[in-house]
């Protein structure tokens, strides 16, 4: 009588429960897996026979019967060896060399050889899934115990050994299941941090904005400027994630497996810096079986794009769609996944080729090479650009008083963007939105509390520069991150006066 064992599979970052069917029958011998396996699950009987024979029990090959295999449903591409693990317990149970309640239970892990357990990407996605379906007990590779004890709810059972897993089945040796203290990580202070920025100061208080709302932005200026200093910094400034945040950030990550088994659970909100050179599919994620890329890796963090303009025009073009939606769709033919990308774009780009366009220095460059190469950033991209400052070069001061009292002010910086971050999660309260720069145009206009002679000075200036009505909705929500700052309950004239300077700059000069 065939068996079945509950597991899991990948797509894209979310798991879909599988049904691993074993049946065995009198005859030459042989063991077929079915149900699109790809080439690493079929090469899972070779690990499956060894590791059953290596934990004391008898392999395939033992006995003269046709066994099958079947990975339901079978018409979803099954790939990665996590299948080992049910497999051979499936073959087991099947086989009668041990017995158990299969139901309520999910099992996901590849084997070696001699049956130790080895780490897998996607548990945690496989563990909420076991949450969702009402599944009690969830067994998986000691490594992975960590990352899917996150998720309350579920019985978690790490084991070393294939031989552990079956004696914690058969009830010889009960496994104590594996909890998970959520606390809270402390964030670290890296080296490149505003303690370390002499003046820039209109710079920082950009930046200050553009981290208490989740705004992106773009800086432009000479070489040597500090950009990339700026960019780096925003790191130290940046709130802690809320639970349901680094949830979502792991998530993406252990289906890469670069989630850290220590420290399952990064309350620190990533910073992504991919080269210029770096490929659309590697920056928005792709490949024959669709997987996350940096603007994912990106997500509830900072995606930090330097030297703008030297980005090939394919890849900055494809950051528009999840700029708007906050999501990414991977269509392929056998399917498409879609996968959450809500970053922050910071960007920075020099002013022309040579860089000293604008600056004291000479500018060597003709005036068509210093369009063509602003060109290379198009307005619609711009457009979605909430902040765009410049950043000039700074003089040289001998006095080193400056930097205390940086460090003195970084304290009261981190704690005013703390209180801005949670006074926006009190308003959104319910609606799934972590930020002001989330808000959709179907509330922006409900939540932004703007007093009326604000609004009317914001469309005034919309409409005397020819912006667009995003342009319109970006300003109200950088205006509505200025107030949350000073903690005033309603935008007023002010807050829109210094949204608009970040905005209409990039209007009146091509950018």
């Amino acid at each position: 009588m065939s068996v079945r064992i509950f597991s899991a599979s990948l797509s894209g970052i979310d798991a879909k429960l599988v049904e691993v069917e074993v049946d065995s029958s009198p005859g030459i011998h042989s063991f077929s897996i079915v149900g699109l396996p790809d080439k690493a699950v079929q090469e899972s009987k070779e690990r499956i026979g060894s590791a059953i024979k290596n934990s004391g029990f008898l392999p395939p090959k033992s006995k003269t019967k046709k066994v099958i295999v079947n990975l339901a449903p079978a018409d979803v591409k099954k790939e990665g060896p996590s299948y080992d693990l049910p497999i051979a317990v499936g073959y087991l149970f099947e086989t009668k060399q041990v017995k158990f309640d299969p139901e309520s239970r999910l099992l996901a892990g590849e084997l070696s050889l001699d049956g130790r357990l080895k780490p897998t990407n996607g548990i945690l996605a496989m563990a909420i899934l076991a949450k969702a379906r009402g599944i009690k007990e969830i067994i998986v590779p000691l490594a992975n115990t960590g990352e899917a004890a996150v998720i309350n709810g579920v019985k978690v059972i790490g084991a070393e050994t294939l031989a552990n897993v079956l004696a914690h089945l058969n009830k010889t040796s009960i496994i104590a299941p594996s909890t998970h203290k959520t606390q809270a990580s402390k964030p670290v202070i890296a080296g490149d941090s505003f303690v370390s920025i002499k003046g820039q100061e209109y710079a920082k208080r950009a930046l200050v904005i553009a981290a208490a709302g989740g705004h992106n932005m773009l800086m432009d200026g000479p070489p040597g400027s500090g950009k990339t200093l700026l960019a780096k910094a925003l790191v130290d400034i940046l709130p802690i994630m809320s639970l349901e945040e680094a949830i979502e950030v792991a998530k993406i990550y252990s289906s890469l497996g670069l989630i850290n088994s220590n420290d399952p659970l990064s309350f620190q909100r990533p910073f992504r810096n991919p080269h210029h050179t770096t490929s659309a599919i590697a920056v928005v994620g792709g490949g024959s079986y669709p997987r996350p890329g940096e603007i994912s890796l990106a997500h509830r963090g900072v995606l930090f794009l330097d030297e703008l303009p030297e980005f090939p025009r394919s890849v900055l073009e494809s950051l528009r769609q999840p700029l708007e939606d906050g999501m990414v769709t991977i269509a392929r033919a056998s399917g498409s996944v879609r996968i959450p990308a809500k970053f922050m774009l910071i960007t920075a780009m020099n002013p022309c080729p040579c860089g000293n366009y604008g600056s004291q220095n000479e500018c060597l460059c003709l005036p068509y090479h210093v369009l063509k190469y602003k060109k290379k950033v198009s307005g619609p991209l711009l457009d979605r650009i909430d902040i765009q400052v410049t950043v000039p070069r700074e003089t040289i001061n001998e006095d080193d008083s400056v930097l205390e009292e940086n460090s003195a002010k970084l304290a009261e910086i981190k704690r005013k963007i703390a209180k801005a971050k949670e006074i926006q999660l009190d308003r959104f309260g319910g609606l799934k939105i972590f930020s002001n720069s989330e808000m959709n145009y179907k509330n922006v206009e409900k939540l932004a509390l703007s007093e009326k002679s604000a609004k009317l000075m914001l469309k005034k200036a919309i409409n005397k520069h020819g912006m667009s009505l995003r342009a319109y909705h970006k300003t109200l929500k950088v205006a509505r991150t200025i107030a949350d700052l000073e903690e005033s309950e309603t935008v007023k004239e002010q807050h829109i006066a210094e949204a608009l300077a970040f905005k209409v700059r990039a209007n009146n000069e091509v950018v």
